[in-house]
């Protein structure tokens, strides 16, 4: 295993939120704190975000990438695997899939519903597998969360067996006004308040709320397919459907 010393020159994929925390070093701990309090929530939460049409497009997206039966999967951010999920149902075999999740809390809730899936804790800057060990690499909707697009791209290509696939599914914002007045009203405002309302005694709302203030400080997708080419990544591409909802996909 020949994992990176440490983080390359790179990009973060949005600045400080000092509302949130002061400094970049502190959003690893408060991003997984805030995860580790929704994890047995999150579920919930993702039906209410996307109106329980969350699945059928995941798998369509593994699909879409060019995830087939008997490969090698590592899903980073994993989370309560609901892409892991989608990729045992394509391989075939949960023994060819691997999550990595920096929240313990999350991994707990993956392994209940993930049996024959190997879970490991971790952070998608230094990932704990051998160069060249995986056929497929996905995340879905956690890149804004990571320190350094260039260092985790560069841990991606890493452990990719040359010509891999990776598939990054992300929300970003819409470039006409309108479609960025509705996503901001809906993500911002209704989403948090019904997190609010299903689940008042944790940190649901406040999860989603963070979720929105990321997506509309990340950085636009010409910058992280840039990350991906200087990765050393090929054919970077990102497809974008209702404005909204974006897949990047490259070649190790």
């Amino acid at each position: 295993m020949t994992q990176r010393d440490g983080p390359t020159a790179g990009t973060a994929p949005h600045p400080v939120l000092a509302h949130r925390y002061t400094r970049a070093e502190e959003r690893e701990g408060f991003v997984r704190a805030l995860f580790d309090a929704t994890a047995p929530h999150y579920d919930r939460i993702d039906r209410i975000f996307s109106l329980g049409t969350g699945p059928g497009y995941r798998r369509r997206a593994l699909r879409d990438a060019g995830l087939r039966p008997g490969m090698r999967v590592l899903d980073v951010a994993v989370g309560t695997g609901l892409v892991a999920r989608q990729a045992v149902a394509i391989t075939g075999n949960p023994a060819l899939v691997t999550g990595l999740d920096p929240s313990e809390g999350m991994l707990v809730e993956a392994r209940r519903v993930l049996p024959g899936v190997t879970l490991i804790q971790g952070r998608a800057e230094r990932i704990p597998l051998p160069d060249h060990s995986v056929d497929f690499l996905s995340m879905g909707y956690a890149l804004r969360h990571v320190a350094d697009l260039g260092a985790a791209f560069a841990e991606y290509r890493r452990v990719l067996k040359p010509g891999g696939t990776v598939l990054l599914l992300e929300i970003g914002r819409p470039e006409s006004r309108l479609a960025h007045l509705v996503e901001r009203f809906y993500m911002g405002a209704v989403i948090p308040a019904l997190c609010w309302v299903a689940a008042p005694r944790h940190r649901s709302g406040e999860l989603m709320k963070y979720y929105w203030e990321t997506i509309e400080a990340c950085v636009p997708a010409e910058t992280i397919l840039g990350a991906l080419g200087k990765a050393g990544f090929t054919n970077a591409a990102c497809t974008t459907e209702l404005e909204v909802f974006r897949a990047y996909t490259a070649r190790a």
